[in-house]
C-alpha cells in the first residue's frame, strides 16, 4: 500500500477533486475490490472523519461531475456514515455499552494467558492466516484498509480467531486514520450479528479471492457464524438539538477533532474572542493509539492552533481570555464527548446533521428515502 494522508485540508481538497470525475459509473463498479494502490475508491474517508472535508462540499463536488443517478454508490457510501452518526446519537447507550464490553475484554486478556496470546497475534498480523496477517500489518503501518477488508477482518476476527468483537473494535479505532466511534463500533456489531439481531457476516474464501484480484485465497476459515455475547440495540430517544448561544457573551471558539471546518460557526459568533483546538485521540482507547493516528490529528489541528491536551487547558485557556462561554462544534458520541464532558460547552449542531440525523430511527434502506429529500436540502 503505498497511500498516504497528508494531514491538511490542503491535500483534502487535492484527493476530492482527483477523485470526483470518477465518482460515478467506475466507483461503483470498481468500489469492492481491494487494490494494493487503493484505485476506485475515494480514499477520502480520514478527512471526512475529521471534517477537514464536510458532507455537503463533498456531495457538491461529486454532483458538480456526475447525475445524482450516476454517482448513486458513492452518495450512498457518504450518507451511511452520517446514518451511523445519526443512529448512535440517537442511542447513545450503545456506546457506553461498548465501552464496558471492550474493558471487560481487555481484562480478560490480562488475566488469561490463552487469550492474550491469540490477541496479540492477531493485533501484530501472526496468526498464519495470510491475508489476515497482511490485512493487519497494513493497517498498522498506514493507517487505512479497505472497507471490504475490514468487513472481512472483522469476521475472521470474531468467527475464526474468536475473538472478543470488542476487542477488534478497539484495534480498528486505534488505528484507523478514519477511525470513528459511530461507523466502527457499529460495524462491528453488525458483522457480529448484535446490531441486526440474527444477522451476521461471515468472510468468503471465495469472495476474498474475487476481490482481491487473486492475491489471497484463504483455506482456513470459519464456515459457521455462531452467536455472539453483546448487548442488544437499546430503545432510540430523541435527537440531540443545539445549545442555546448568547450573542453578549465573549466567546471562545473550540475546535476539536470531530470537526475542523469551523467557518459556518465563526460567523455566527458576534463576540468571538479566541479560538482554540483541543485533541483527545488517547480517549480512544485503554491502550495508546497508533502514533500515525496522533500525529494525523495533531498536525491537522495545528494547522488552526496549537491543540490543548487537557479540560483543564481549556479552562485555563478561556480564563486567560476572559471568555464567558465556549463554543464548539457539536460533539458526537464517543471519546471525544467522554473527555470533555466536565466542560460547560455550547454546542451547536451542523445543519446537515440537524436535517439527517432524525431520519436515522430504523434501518439503512429506510434512512436511503431520505437521501433525495436530504439532497434538495444542500
Amino acid at each position: 500500500m503505498t497511500l498516504s494522508f497528508p494531514p491538511t485540508r490542503a491535500a483534502a481538497l487535492t484527493r476530492l477533486h482527483a477523485f470526483a470525475p470518477g465518482a460515478g459509473r467506475a466507483y461503483a463498479r470498481d468500489r469492492n475490490f481491494d487494490r494494493p494502490d487503493a484505485a476506485g475508491v475515494s480514499a477520502l474517508s480520514p478527512y471526512i472523519r475529521h471534517r477537514m472535508l464536510t458532507e455537503p462540499e463533498v456531495l457538491a463536488s461529486v454532483r458538480e461531475n456526475h447525475s445524482d443517478a450516476d454517482a448513486e454508490k458513492f452518495i450512498q457510501e457518504v450518507f451511511w456514515r452520517t446514518y451511523w452518526k445519526g443512529w448512535l446519537e440517537l442511542r447513545p447507550s450503545v456506546w457506553d455499552d461498548y465501552v464496558v464490553e471492550r474493558d471487560q475484554a481487555w481484562n480478560d486478556v490480562q488475566t488469561q494467558s490463552g487469550l492474550r496470546t491469540a490477541w496479540e497475534d492477531a493485533c501484530l498480523g501472526r496468526t498464519g492466516i495470510e491475508c489476515f496477517d497482511h490485512w493487519a500489518q497494513d493497517l498498522a503501518a498506514t493507517g487505512y484498509l479497505h472497507n471490504h477488508s475490514r468487513m472481512w477482518f472483522a469476521s475472521i476476527w470474531i468467527f475464526t480467531l474468536r475473538l472478543p468483537w470488542s476487542l477488534g473494535a478497539d484495534f480498528f479505532l486505534r488505528h484507523l486514520l478514519d477511525g470513528d466511534a459511530a461507523s466502527n463500533t457499529l460495524s462491528w456489531r453488525w458483522v457480529a450479528g448484535l446490531q441486526t439481531i440474527g444477522k451476521t457476516y461471515l468472510a468468503r474464501p471465495d469472495n476474498i479471492t474475487k476481490y482481491t484480484g487473486g492475491r489471497f485465497r484463504p483455506k482456513e476459515l470459519a464456515t459457521h457464524a455462531f452467536p455472539v455475547d453483546g448487548t442488544p440495540p437499546r430503545a432510540r430517544g430523541p435527537a440531540p438539538t443545539s445549545s442555546t448561544l448568547d450573542p453578549a457573551k465573549r466567546t471562545g471558539l473550540l475546535i476539536t477533532e470531530d470537526d475542523m471546518s469551523t467557518d459556518w460557526l465563526a460567523q455566527r459568533l458576534p463576540n468571538l474572542i479566541a479560538t482554540e483546538t483541543v485533541q483527545t485521540t488517547e480517549y480512544r482507547s485503554p491502550l495508546a493509539p497508533a502514533p500515525n493516528v496522533i500525529q494525523f490529528v495533531e498536525q491537522a489541528l495545528s494547522e488552526i492552533a496549537a491543540p490543548l491536551a487537557t479540560t483543564e487547558q481549556v479552562r485555563e485557556w478561556a480564563t486567560a481570555n476572559g471568555i464567558e462561554q465556549i463554543a464548539t462544534p457539536y460533539i458526537p458520541v464517543g471519546p471525544t464527548r467522554d473527555a470533555l464532558g466536565g466542560l460547560p460547552l455550547v454546542q451547536i449542531i451542523r445543519p446537515y446533521d440537524n436535517a439527517a440525523w432524525p431520519h436515522a430511527t430504523h434501518g439503512f434502506f429506510r434512512f436511503k428515502d431520505k437521501i433525495p429529500k436530504l439532497l434538495s436540502q444542500l
